[in-house]
């Protein structure tokens, strides 16, 4: 039959159409900018992540460099940042005139290291680190982060563009965070109809500086108190976003119970599937598997003989990659970011997955670990 990797037209009754009446009424009063569905959106994503200040914009990679030039990061600024990550983490620091470092990645939880960002925090004494909540879930050492970048007067930035609806301890992950940031690209567990972000703050002047620094830097219409650039959602997608956040509690729900059969059921077979860690209540964004890299090469061709949508998140470290070498700064590392790349494997994981869909995906693996492929 085939399954997809992600599929991302699987919409709850009425959905559709309660957005083509939603775009119809914007378009009828020319509502494109601004405006209701983007203050809503605001304070809903206030509400639902118990941060303090929601600032929506046009998508996941301006949040964060509106995030870095809001706590003052700029030219020649060093910043740590995951060595495994989207390459948008390191384009953003590097596009705000900043120094890119980056901190090697703990084979365990998965994010991070922090022994080696210790290392670097000593070394570099940097600005700003970000700290990025990989595959629907958090560092297991996230408190030592936040409690380290206090102690030492470096702002962290947390970006959260795979963790929206992710809980730690019980709590949204953004909560205590000083400044974080969201993506509503389509495919999040929270997408949009198209680009969309957010930035989260619980400080009000930092909420602020990302608001006018996302619109020109207006201070008034005509007034401009700092260089900016255009960021602002636009009314349509925010009015795809409240929808979809009406409904997300079951969209998590059916996406958390997939990943946890994943977790059960490739455990039972001798596959190397990755947890959260303890304290964590993740949001079910993808499947991690960890293959050797010759079992994984043959795997992956059944995948594809058998029409099994997977993916390599992430194929490459950010300090492999080409556009990397003329701008970081240095690698703090034992190679643990390239292990995981070679080897990491995510399989089909999205809302509303059919049970001969999951069962499909689960039989083929079943057969390959026993030899019957």
């Amino acid at each position: 039959m085939g399954v997809p990797f992600i599929d991302i037209k699987r919409f709850e009754e009425g959905f559709l159409d309660e957005w083509k009446e939603k775009v119809a009424a914007l378009s009828l009063n020319a509502q494109f900018i601004g405006g209701a569905e983007v203050a809503n959106l605001e304070k809903s994503l206030s509400e639902y992540t118990e941060t303090k200040y929601t600032v929506a914009c046009a998508n996941g990679t301006d949040a964060i460099q509106l995030a870095l030039r809001a706590v003052g990061v700029s030219k020649n600024d060093k910043v740590l940042l995951p060595d495994s990550t989207f390459w948008a983490t390191f384009e953003s620091v590097v596009n705000v005139g900043a120094l890119p470092y980056t901190i090697d990645t703990n084979p365990v939880d998965m994010q991070m290291d922090f022994s080696q960002f210790e290392k670097a925090v000593e070394e570099v004494k940097p600005k700003a680190a970000i700290i990025v909540h990989l595959y629907g879930w958090g560092s297991s050492r996230i408190e030592d982060y936040r409690e380290l970048c206090k102690k030492k007067n470096i702002i962290l930035i947390e970006d959260g563009a795979q963790c929206f609806g992710v809980k730690y301890k019980g709590s949204p992950l953004y909560k205590n965070s000083t400044i974080a940031t969201t993506s509503f690209y389509p495919a999040k567990v929270l997408g949009a109809a198209g680009d969309g972000g957010a930035v989260f703050a619980n400080d009000e002047t930092l909420a602020n500086k990302v608001r006018c620094l996302a619109n020109h830097g207006r201070t008034s219409h005509y007034g401009h108190g700092l260089v900016g650039w255009n960021s602002r959602m636009d009314s349509l997608q925010a009015a795809f976003v409240n929808l979809s956040l009406k409904r997300f509690d079951k969209r998590l729900e059916s996406r958390i119970s997939i990943a946890n059969k994943y977790q059960e059921d490739f455990k039972k077979i001798g596959v190397n599937v990755i947890n959260p860690p303890s304290d964590y209540t993740e949001n079910g964004y993808c499947n991690v598997t960890l293959f050797d890299n010759q079992k994984r090469t043959a795997l992956e061709t059944i995948l594809k003989e058998k029409g099994i949508g997977f993916a390599n998140i992430y194929p490459g470290a950010m300090s492999d990659q080409e556009g990397s070498k003329e701008h970081l700064q240095k690698k703090f590392s034992t190679g643990e970011a390239g292990k995981i790349a070679s080897t990491v494997l995510n399989f089909p994981l999205f809302p509303y997955m059919t049970d001969i869909e999951y069962n499909e995906v689960l039989g083929i693996v079943t057969n390959f670990q026993s030899g019957k492929n």
